[in-house]
C-alpha cells in the first residue's frame, strides 16, 4: 500500500471506530456440538454444562436497540456449538426476517442435509459458513469423529447450489492440511464454491489443552516457514484469478502481504461494528476474544444497547495495546495490536515472541499470544531486528 493509500485508509479506520455503527451480531446460542474439534477455540461438548439461552432472552436484549438505528444491512449471525442442534433455529429465524434483520449461521454441517436446506432458506436464512478443514483424513481428524468429511461435503454441494445464498466454506490451516491446499481447492471448485476464507489456529479452548494423549497441540500451529507457505499459496490463487475468491481472514495484521491475500487492509471490526452476545448473557465482540477480561456487560443486568453505545472503549482506544512486543513496533498505527482474539491472558502458552506466557491469574495483565507480523519478518529476516 502506498503511503497515500494508507493515509486514507487510517482516516477511514478512525471515522469508523468514531462512529462504531453495530451492523453484525453474533448469538453464541448453544455450546452443545455434535462433534469434537482439536482446534476448538470454545471447547464445546455434546453435553455442554450450559443450557442454550431461550431465544426469547437473545431477542428481548435485541430489542433494545432501537429499529431506526439498525443500518441496513444489519445481519445475526449465529453460532455455537453447532446451531443445527437447536430444533428452533427456522422459527428463530423467521422472527429475525420479521423484523427485518438478515441472519445466518456457522456450521459443521454434519446436520445439513436437504431437508434442512429447505427449512432454513423458507426461513429467509441470508449467509451460510460450513468448516472444511482438510480432505478426508485429515479433516475427520480435525474434527474427531469418522464421517465428518462426507457430511460436510455434501452440505457444501447443497448450499453451493443455491444462487440466493451467500455461502462460504472456512478452512482452519494447521501442518497436516497445509500440503493438501491446492486439493482442496480443487475439489471446492469442483462443488461450485465461490469464496474460501482460510484461518489459522491460535491456542485458546481445546487448542490449546489438547486432549489425545501422544498428539502435541503444537501440530495444530504454522511455523514461520509455513505461515509464510500459506501467504504465497493465497496471494498466487488470487493473482491467477478464477471463478473461487480465496482469502485470508481478517485475524492479523500481514506487513507485506496486506491487499495480496484479502481485499482490503487489515481492520479488526470487533466492537466497532461487531458485538456478540454470548451463551451466559455476556455482551462481547467477536465469541473467540477472551470474554473474561473483555466482556462489557450482560444482557441479563445490563441493557445491549447502552452497553454499545457507552462502553467497549478497549476495542475503540486501543492505545493500552502498546505493551511487550508491541510497545515499540514501527508498524503500530496499521496493526494496532492485531486482531482483539489474539490478546488473552490464559494458559501455559507460548508468546507471540516465543516466550512461555504463565498461568493466568485474577488480576494479570493481558498477552498478545499470535503475531502475524512477527511470523513474516522472523521468515524474511531471520530475527526482529527491524520490527
Amino acid at each position: 500500500m502506498n503511503p497515500a493509500s494508507r493515509a486514507l485508509f487510517r482516516l477511514f479506520r478512525a471515522n469508523e471506530t468514531r462512529v462504531h455503527e453495530l451492523n453484525y451480531l453474533f448469538w453464541e446460542c448453544t455450546t452443545r456440538c455434535n462433534l469434537c474439534c482439536r482446534h476448538c477455540g470454545s471447547d464445546c461438548k455434546d453435553c455442554s454444562g450450559e443450557k442454550d439461552m431461550p431465544f426469547e432472552d437473545f431477542l428481548k436484549a435485541f430489542d433494545t436497540i432501537p429499529a431506526d438505528k439498525r443500518p441496513h444491512p444489519f445481519t445475526v449471525v449465529i453460532t455455537g456449538g453447532e446451531p443445527l442442534l437447536r430444533p428452533d433455529l427456522p422459527e428463530i429465524g423467521k422472527e429475525l426476517r420479521r423484523r427485518g434483520v438478515g441472519w445466518s449461521i456457522v456450521s459443521n454441517g454434519w446436520l445439513y442435509d436437504e431437508e434442512m436446506h429447505r427449512r432454513l432458506m423458507a426461513a429467509q436464512m441470508g449467509a451460510l459458513t460450513i468448516s472444511l478443514d482438510g480432505l478426508e483424513e485429515d479433516h475427520d481428524w480435525m474434527r474427531g469423529c469418522e464421517g465428518s468429511f462426507a457430511r460436510a461435503i455434501n452440505a457444501i454441494a447443497i448450499a453451493a447450489r443455491h444462487p440466493r445464498l451467500n455461502f462460504d466454506v472456512v478452512t482452519c490451516v494447521n501442518q497436516r492440511n497445509l500440503p493438501h491446499l491446492q486439493e482442496i481447492y480443487d475439489q471446492l471448485k469442483t462443488l461450485g464454491v465461490k469464496q474460501w476464507r482460510i484461518f489459522t489456529i491460535i491456542p485458546i479452548g481445546r487448542a490449546l489443552d489438547h486432549p489425545e494423549p501422544g498428539v502435541r497441540a503444537d501440530n495444530l500451529y504454522l511455523t514461520d516457514a509455513q505461515f509464510v507457505q500459506l501467504m504465497d499459496f493465497i496471494a498466487a490463487r488470487r493473482t491467477a484469478g478464477g471463478i473461487m475468491n480465496t482469502t485470508f481472514s481478517c485475524e492479523g495484521y500481514l506487513g507485506p502481504y496486506e491487499c495480496k491475500v484479502r481485499q482490503t487492509p487489515y481492520f479488526c471490526h470487533a466492537g466497532i461494528n461487531i458485538a456478540s452476545v454470548l451463551i451466559d448473557g455476556t455482551i462481547c465482540a467477536c465469541p473467540n476474544i477472551d470474554r473474561q477480561h473483555f466482556g462489557q456487560g450482560n444482557i441479563y443486568t445490563d441493557n445491549l444497547w447502552e452497553v454499545w453505545n457507552t462502553r467497549f472503549q478497549p476495542f475503540r482506544h486501543r492505545q493500552w495495546a502498546r505493551q511487550g512486543i508491541c510497545k515499540d513496533c514501527k508498524v503500530f498505527k496499521d496493526c494496532l495490536g492485531n486482531g482483539m482474539h489474539n490478546w488473552h491472558a490464559v494458559g501455559d502458552r507460548q508468546g507471540a515472541n516465543g516466550d512461555k506466557v504463565p498461568q493466568a491469574m485474577p488480576g494479570d495483565t493481558l498477552s498478545l499470544i499470535n503475531c502475524h507480523y512477527n511470523k513474516i519478518i522472523r521468515h524474511q529476516t531471520g530475527d526482529l531486528s527491524n520490527r
